[in-house]
């Protein structure tokens, strides 16, 4: 068993909506059918009992399915939430395509290499392998790495909402919605909280001095500097008292209830480790967290120290190994309780009640290891949401008004939060400007709290998702002007566009990035970016292979067509009904009240309107098309050509554009760019822009080598007609020739290069094409051959030639701009000139200058 390719699928994919990996497995023939290895599949399954059932639908079973079972399981084990697993075999013999969800893709991958290993050790009758052990790394990697209690329940909130969300470092630190409208928050602390209030939350000397001018009742204290001051305070204010950082957080360093000198010097010596010490006086009572979002008080919890109950047969020890046995207790904040610890600060509460960890408490004796209740130190907590007296709750609030949290974790001590703090002599003792959020989701008594919900309700208001318009295009000709066609009409309607495409990413009209921008990493990007306010993304079938999208959904999917020679035969995509499935991939992503804009006259495009979720809004060229005409009986919306004008209806409803005013048509003489108008006018309609945006676009759009680069641009050069385009497949021949059949010239001339990366019959077929239009043709190799040996694109060019009806005269030329030169060399007044470009800036830029006057010696020396 071979694995040859591992990939990370981050976004909705070939196979599923869910992050997964994609592993290219070949198989040995006898492992190609578990058959031919007689009790192999026994010996797994009695190693590894949680694997599941065999899901073979057509054809063997081989050695690629239990890999994927047993991947599978070793995520689940672990305790992930994965829920789907597929093999699939290839055009390859004995080889599949293994794919497995994932949750965090660390932990995936290790699962995966987990299985591979486990696999290969029982091949080998390998006995040692500790399968028991790489569950429990899996599953400690699992908790390492994935949003904590905190972070988690946000997200879930947001998830459910359908707010989309992204984690931008391997902590907690969450991106909310895209573009404009996006929310950043790190754990419980949301963006709107300023740096100045977070401060303030953290100086506790600070913090009491604000909330006691708020009329909020604190503890008498002050911050010290020595051990000795710290005595002085502790006598001034009176004891018992509480020693504690003057800056810091999850209970570190904090002792509270100090009744003695030697109590004392151990409480400063733990507190000094986290800076200056604090010394404030002890409020007796239960210690409580409420939990503050924006003005209202949302959870409150009341929180018990460590602590154990002898049995009269344990040891302190053992009873607190007893107690952290316990499966909701582990390091850190990963679950919902934390193990305790029988640190010097425990032993010297412990030396307080008489006890060391070597005592044996007699039957029902409380025994506490800590005088703070935190849950990060071994705590407990009770919900009291319910109990919380209004005027607490105002307290709270003011509180964190007064410093400036949004989300504010406020610790009060009194005896009972049934009544006002003041008629018990309590108080507010701290504020945490990024609370924890475990001990209201999971208490250890009592129901959770739907705190993630609050957060995200304090983020994006009932109604409000987070998204911003998202246009997804792919095809295979016509995808780069139909996007760019349609980021021009979201500005035509005043509104910040991001664009990704072939060129590079644009933001608002600015390019940021520039080469083959049409993959899932640049539609992040671009989802990023604060000031974009609508996203227009062509999305390549390179991308969706390699990683998936990278949006969970788009407003509206469009597709173009889909046809033969791109890319066929490369990543198992080898016919033009796979390519339809591949690109298929945004149209099932479309978003509730969304829309898919489909051709219709594509029979491989008009049947992904099946598998959408959202209405279709289909287009054509031909009024009468059935698919179309069958649509708009129903009453649906459809865009079509019909007495020179591009209309759109619905039902009764009719709007017309005639083609005259869509200058990227031509006056309506150039049938793909009227389909690719179509398209975008569709796409915007779907996306909600008014008529009036539409239409003025629509008239301000031209195919210049500005707006459309390497999209039939045309130029005129001494009186010829120069034509500069990227085509570079069949179809796109096809639409060229109709295209330039419809524009009169004397004589015509194309200038051609050819993608090694293509099948050699498609490379053929380009030029057999342009053999039926054209009189002359110039053929040159350029820069990247793409794996194919020195002058082989040449000969296959040419070999599509042979026997061309029209084309008369054929030359081969190295170097791109060589061939411009040789092709603009010969032209005259009246003729035309198609000019399939391969480095589209550079020869755009080369050509213009051209146009302008410069000479091919100038321009050489220019480049020189």
């Amino acid at each position: 068993m071979e694995i040859t390719r591992i990939r990370a699928l981050r976004g909705p994919n070939l196979w599923t909506r869910r992050t997964a990996l994609e592993a290219i497995v070949r198989c040995t023939e006898d492992e190609d059918d578990l058959q031919r290895m007689p009790g192999f599949e026994a010996r797994l399954r009695e190693r590894f009992p949680a694997i599941g059932a065999l899901r073979v639908p057509v054809g063997r079973a081989s050695l690629a399915h239990l890999l994927e079972l047993t991947a599978f399981a070793f995520q689940t084990e672990a305790g992930c939430p994965v829920t789907f697993s597929r093999t699939t075999p290839t055009v390859e013999p004995q080889t599949y395509q293994v794919v497995v969800e994932y949750t965090e893709e660390p932990v995936g991958r290790q699962a995966f290499a987990d299985a591979v290993d486990l696999i290969r050790a029982i091949l080998a009758g390998d006995a040692a392998f500790d399968l028991e052990g790489r569950i429990a790394a899996l599953r400690a990697l699992d908790e390492d790495i994935r949003p904590g209690p905190s972070t988690g329940s946000i997200i879930a909130a947001a998830v459910a909402r359908g707010i989309p969300y992204r984690r931008l470092t391997s902590g907690s630190l969450v991106q909310f919605g895209w573009g404009c409208k996006q929310r950043r928050i790190w754990a419980a602390e949301v963006d709107s909280t300023s740096a100045v209030a977070e401060s303030i939350a953290q100086d506790k000397d600070l913090c009491k001095r604000l909330m006691s001018a708020a009329g909020v009742p604190v503890p008498e204290g002050y911050p010290v500097e020595s051990l000795e001051e710290a005595w002085v305070v502790a006598q001034k204010i009176g004891l018992p008292v509480v020693v504690k950082p003057q800056d810091g957080n999850q209970g570190k360093g904090v002792t509270v209830n100090v009744t003695t000198r030697e109590h004392l010097e151990i409480a400063y010596r733990a507190a000094e480790e986290h800076g200056t010490v604090m010394v404030e006086k002890f409020l007796s009572g239960s210690d409580y967290r409420l939990l503050v979002v924006g003005n209202r008080l949302v959870a409150a919890a009341r929180r018990d120290p460590p602590q154990v109950v002898g049995d009269g047969q344990h040891t302190v020890a053992e009873l607190v190994e007893q107690v952290n046995a316990d499966p909701r207790r582990g390091e850190g904040h990963a679950t919902s309780l934390t193990r305790i610890r029988l640190d010097e600060i425990a032993k010297a509460r412990l030396a307080l009640q008489g006890l060391t960890p070597e005592s044996i408490p007699e039957k029902g004796r409380r025994v506490i290891l800590r005088n703070n209740a935190n849950l990060s130190t071994g705590g407990t907590a009770t919900d009291v949401t319910d109990d919380v007296h209004p005027a607490v709750a105002e307290r709270a609030v003011t509180a964190a008004r007064m410093v400036g949290l949004d989300i504010c974790g406020v610790d009060v001590v009194c005896e009972s939060v049934v009544k006002p703090l003041e008629a018990q002599g309590g108080g507010i003792v701290e504020v945490n400007a990024a609370p924890g959020l475990r001990m209201h989701l999971t208490p250890s008594f009592g129901h959770g709290r739907a705190v993630g919900e609050a957060i995200v309700d304090f983020l994006y208001p009932p109604g409000e998702n987070g998204r911003i318009p998202v246009v997804a295009v792919t095809g295979t000709n016509g995808k780069t002007t139909t996007a760019r066609l349609i980021a021009h009409l979201f500005k035509a309607s005043g509104l910040c566009v991001g664009m990704t495409n072939t060129d590079g990413v644009y933001v608002d009209g600015r390019q940021i990035d520039s080469g083959d921008c049409s993959g899932p990493k640049s539609a992040r990007n671009v989802l990023m970016h604060p000031d974009v306010e609508a996203a227009v993304f062509e999305t390549a079938r390179g991308g969706l292979l390699r990683e998936g999208l990278g949006f969970d959904l788009c407003r509206v999917a469009v597709v173009t067509n889909i046809g033969s020679g791109d890319h066929l035969g490369l990543n198992y995509i080898s016919t033009v009904e796979d390519l339809a499935v591949l690109k298929r991939v945004i149209v099932q992503n479309v978003e509730p009240g969304g829309y898919a804009v489909l051709n219709a006259t594509d029979p491989n495009v008009a049947r992904m309107a099946a598998a959408s979720p959202a209405p279709v809004i289909f287009f054509s060229l031909d009024r009468n098309h059935p698919v179309l005409a069958t649509h708009r009986a129903q009453g649906l919306r459809c865009v079509y050509v019909d007495d020179g004008s591009i209309v759109a209806t619905e039902g009764a409803w009719r709007e017309s554009i005639p083609l005259k005013q869509v200058p990227l048509t031509r006056q309506g003489t150039i049938p793909f760019q009227i389909e690719n108008a179509m398209a975008a006018i569709a796409a915007a309609w779907g996306a909600g822009l008014h008529w009036e945006d539409i239409r003025a676009g629509l008239a301000s759009f031209t195919s210049d080598t500005e707006n459309a680069p390497g999209r039939f641009n045309i130029l005129d050069y001494h009186g010829a007609t120069l034509i500069a385009d990227y085509g570079h497949n069949p179809d796109a021949m096809n639409a060229l020739v109709k295209a330039v059949e419809a524009i009169p010239a004397t004589r015509r001339v194309v200038v051609i290069s050819g993608a090694g990366d293509r099948r050699d019959e498609d490379i053929r077929d380009q030029t057999r094409i342009l053999g039926r239009a054209f009189d002359e043709a110039i053929l040159y190799q350029d820069a990247c051959q793409r794996g194919r040996a020195d002058g082989e694109v040449l000969r296959l060019l040419r070999e599509g030639l042979a026997g061309a009806p029209r084309t008369r005269q054929v030359e081969e030329i190295r170097g791109e701009f060589n061939a411009i030169d040789r092709a603009l060399s010969g032209l005259q007044m009246g003729d035309l000139c198609l000019i399939l470009v391969d480095q589209v800036e550079e020869a755009l830029a080369y050509l213009r200058k051209r146009c302008q006057g410069a000479s091919a010696v100038e321009m050489a020396a220019a480049l020189a």
